[in-house]
């Protein structure tokens, strides 16, 4: 093994131990707790859309224009921010098979992480239209887009470039995982030597596999390869953590399992977390659940260093 190789698993072995200590007793609480939706049970209430409902974002900032629409980045400052801050981000995108959902839908993410001293922000991305030949590629260029946007401007908007995390829920965590995956599928005329790697990758319930054993190859069509993520790993990638239901018959177990193995056999930190009995975005059905899964992430990007509570004006 080369000695790149032996650090990495030094670095393995280490956070698996610090995920022993701290974070795997609470996750395991997250996999044995609240109520268990079924995969066949009938369309249930989504009390996080009440949530959202009532939540307003600090302001919003144009990350992009196509063909003359601004794409928008909702943003949730903390308490005292200010433009000299140097806060970690958390990037939140919403769900919805890529042909629905709005930013919205994820503003209490953001908000929630906003409330612990990061700076939280819902993306809102252009949705697959065959009609106006808006495609997942499209998704995807958004997400890399913004992740560079956040980067060339962290000193405006008071954040650490080197502290970005990407989350997202369903397709949301595909294009939350494109970001660090899919080297070469850019916005035509943007500067690509702005890095969209994320330093951390947070995905609920993520299309991961888009083969035909598991989802999004139909919209995709033929070059469904390229935008599967299972497909795509590789060395380096950023600390990773995912949940998912064990009954999820939308983006099924299997290919996150896959994806998880293949990510620690390329020496990756990563972990995964299931629902026994859970069905595609089990936590949004349940705020206990939904609490519950914020408090493992919260001790995850605590682990990595990414989530620091700060004093305004606090530049570290």
């Amino acid at each position: 093994m080369t000695t790149k190789g032996n650090a990495m698993t030094r670095h393995q072995q280490l956070f698996d131990r610090r995920f022993s200590r701290t974070l795997l007793p609470l996750c395991l609480a997250v996999a044995s707790c609240g109520v268990v939706a079924k995969a066949d049970s009938p369309r249930l209430a989504r009390p996080l859309a009440a949530v959202a409902a009532k939540l307003e974002p600090t302001r919003t900032v144009v990350y992009k224009r196509v063909n003359g629409r601004p794409l928008h980045l909702h943003i949730f400052e903390p308490d005292g921010h200010r433009a000299s801050d140097r806060r970690p981000v958390f990037l939140a995108i919403h769900g919805g098979g890529w042909t629905g959902g709005k930013a919205r839908d994820f503003y209490p993410f953001a908000a929630h992480f906003a409330r612990l001293g990061m700076v939280g922000i819902s993306l809102e991305y252009r949705l697959m239209n065959p009609g106006l030949g808006t495609t997942v590629f499209e998704c995807v260029k958004d997400g890399r887009s913004a992740m560079r946007y956040l980067r060339v401007h962290a000193c405006d908007l008071g954040i650490d470039r080197r502290k970005i995390v990407a989350s997202g829920g369903s397709a949301g965590g595909h294009i939350a995982a494109a970001t660090a995956l899919f080297d070469g599928i850019d916005e035509e005329g943007e500067d690509v030597s702005v890095s969209c790697m994320p330093n951390a990758l947070v995905l609920y319930y993520p299309v991961i596999d888009t083969s035909p054993d598991g989802y999004g190859q139909r919209k995709i069509g033929e070059r469904w390869r390229e935008l599967s993520p299972v497909d795509h790993v590789k060395p380096r990638l950023p600390p990773t953590i995912v949940f998912h239901g064990t009954c999820d018959t939308v983006t099924p177990l299997e290919g996150v399992k896959l994806f998880h193995e293949r990510m620690r056999k390329a020496g990756n930190q990563c972990r995964l977390v299931t629902h026994p009995g859970g069905r595609h975005g089990y936590f949004i059905f349940d705020l206990k659940l939904y609490a519950q899964v914020m408090e493992c992430t919260e001790a995850f990007l605590r682990a990595n260093g990414l989530l620091v509570q700060q004093q305004a004006g606090n530049n570290q």
